[in-house]
């Protein structure tokens, strides 16, 4: 069946407003918010999401076997209007169950021993590096060699990759599994522990780019911010989402920046103050200072 995009403006099917939790309305009522729509798929066999299981030797998840069984993948997009132009802004997806790949961990080349992601999980000379980008609160991080099995729930626009990740290796089991964001540095940063938390999070940040980074330790870059600023997401950390986090954001302060520039003025204002006639004779003979001071009060006021 040919996948068509479903204009959700006014549309009254009540399967597409379940699916995306009321989200349209809230859209909708946006400023400057045009053409959501949502490419409407059919639901998944049960046999497709059997063979699957096989064919990886994983057991899906049991939220995410039904969300498949309801519809085979996801994605929904929003633009915004700007002037006479519109913009593509909002972008919310799933992979569907045949686009759900395992993370490629043979070689990045043709090449012979050319490097894998495997050979990330010997790097010790930037240990201290992501010691620092990996929350210590956080699970153990997933490894890109044979003790976790990855796969691809959403390409995030090449942003990232969110991922579901069994922790323990195949034969996997579905109570292993955890939802992962993969960045374009390739460090980990922890989502959820389950698919139906990670789909709220998806809806309620409206699809607004980069929302993902958010939950890593250096954020949200600043034009994204500036979209999430326009149009805020719908979840509990909101404020904590639109403030400027202190690692990875350059932040100007005035009074340091300028700080050699205020220790030149300063002196330059005091000098003016304190010796008012020794500011005339310099100026020239006494009849000049007199004016100069008579011109000099009219402008002040």
């Amino acid at each position: 069946m040919e996948e068509t995009p479903t204009p959700l403006l006014g549309s009254n099917k009540p399967h597409l407003e379940k699916l995306t939790l009321g989200v349209t309305r809230i859209l909708e009522s946006s400023p400057g918010v045009t053409e959501v729509t949502i490419i409407e798929k059919a639901p998944a066999e049960r046999h497709m999401i059997s063979s699957w299981e096989q064919k990886n030797n994983c057991v899906l998840p049991e939220d995410l076997k039904n969300f498949y069984l309801m519809t085979n993948g996801f994605h929904m997009t929003w633009n915004v209007k700007l002037d006479e132009h519109t913009i593509p802004l909002g972008s919310m997806a799933i992979n569907s169950i045949s686009k759900l790949t395992q993370l490629n961990q043979s070689s990045l080349y043709s090449l012979p021993n050319a490097p894998t992601l495997a050979d990330l999980e010997d790097d010790t000379q930037e240990g201290n590096w992501r010691d620092f980008c990996f929350d210590e609160n956080q699970p153990e991080k997933p490894h890109f060699d044979s003790r976790s099995v990855i796969f691809e729930l959403d390409p995030c626009n090449g942003n990232g990759k969110v991922c579901l990740v069994y922790k323990r290796g195949k034969p996997a089991l579905a109570q292993d599994t955890e939802i992962w964001f993969l960045d374009r540095a390739l460090y980990w940063h922890f989502l959820t522990d389950t698919f139906t938390a990670y789909y709220r999070l998806l809806i309620t940040h409206l699809g607004l780019p980069q929302w993902q980074y958010a939950f890593t330790s250096y954020g949200i870059s600043p034009q994204a911010k500036q979209w999430f600023n326009m149009y805020k997401p719908i979840t509990y950390n909101t404020n904590l989402l639109t403030e400027e986090t202190d690692s990875f954001v350059n932040k100007l302060d005035p009074s340091k920046v300028f700080k050699s520039k205020n220790k030149t003025l300063i002196p330059k204002k005091k000098g003016s103050v304190q010796p008012a006639g020794g500011q005339k004779g310099p100026a020239g003979p006494p009849s000049t200072s007199k004016s100069s001071s008579g011109s000099g009060n009219p402008v002040r006021k």
